[in-house]
């Protein structure tokens, strides 16, 4: 497919079998509980593995490039091998995105001057990029600064380093509370919480005892026409429903709409998709909460 580096080849045996580009991966999959489609030989012919049991660790890690750039949603992505079995980039989140760039450029449109959206634990950029194309000013958080530099080159990879963006590295929950003081506000809201995250000066996340207060504090900085909210998580038990209800609860004054579903890995037609997470986002302008 044209501008898509990415494709799921196979999954199974609590594996997954991924190409990014021209490097092609074997890492671990917990859902995939199936047997495999593919025989032996083609999981053996992956570039490098990476492996959790015993340790995390790759296998035939000098098999990859230090680095590497591919094409995703029209996105493009530098990826590495990391030591935690990561690249730099989710494609589960490609619709995602896709959606997000959507009903950005239609507020665009509307509003007549660039949407303002907030990306928390924003990782490397997918959701930041896909809202500065379609015409918004953003700001990135995430804890890690690490992962803030990556975000910022992956915006330069876009042809996007002088769009009109702040890069924020601190712990989430300062950061809101910091913005409400100065009375910043925002038209859209999009978050990936951690199951387990820990901020640059120690703060400790943990979903299940934080996310209720992390979406009271998006929303009380949210403008008074907010946008839209974008919520998805990787955490096993959050389910779309789950999603949705916090989503419901957290604005169920809202007017406007409320859908959910689960972010998929997919490849080419036969190839099963293969369930990496949850998803949940309300938007305004519909006449049902659902």
């Amino acid at each position: 497919m044209p501008g898509n580096d990415y494709e799921l080849l196979d999954s199974g045996g609590g594996r997954k079998l991924e190409r990014f580009g021209p490097c092609v991966l074997a890492r671990p999959a917990a859902q995939a509980v199936w047997r495999p489609s593919l025989p032996p030989s083609r999981w053996q012919g992956a570039h490098a593995s990476f492996d959790r049991d015993g340790g995390q660790r790759w296998h035939r890690r000098d098999a990859l490039p230090e680095s590497w750039v591919i094409e995703m949603g029209g996105l493009r992505f530098r990826l590495a091998a990391t030591d935690f079995g990561h690249l730099g980039v989710f494609p589960e989140q490609r619709e995602q995105w896709g959606w997000l760039g959507e009903r950005v450029a239609e507020a665009a449109r509307r509003l007549g001057r660039p949407p303002a959206v907030l990306n928390l634990f924003a990782y490397s950029g997918g959701a930041t990029l896909a809202a500065l194309r379609a015409g918004a000013s953003a700001c990135h958080v995430d804890a890690s600064k690490g992962m803030v530099e990556w975000a910022r080159e992956n915006a330069a990879l876009n042809g996007l380093e002088t769009a009109p963006v702040r890069w924020i590295a601190e712990d989430v929950h300062k950061f809101l509370r910091r913005e409400l003081r100065r009375g910043r506000r925002y038209d859209a809201v999009v978050l990936d919480p951690p199951t387990f995250g820990r901020g640059p000066s120690g703060e400790v996340y943990k979903i299940e005892q934080e996310i209720v207060t992390t979406l009271d504090l998006c929303r009380a900085v949210m403008s008074d026409t907010p946008m839209l909210v974008l919520l998805t998580s990787h955490t096993p038990g959050f389910s779309p429903q789950v999603l949705a209800n916090l989503l419901a609860f957290g604005w169920p004054d809202m007017r406007g709409r409320i859908e959910c579903g689960e972010m998929l890995l997919t490849g080419r037609p036969g190839v099963a998709a293969l369930p990496s997470g949850s998803w949940a986002r309300w938007a305004r302008g519909a006449k049902e909460v659902v």
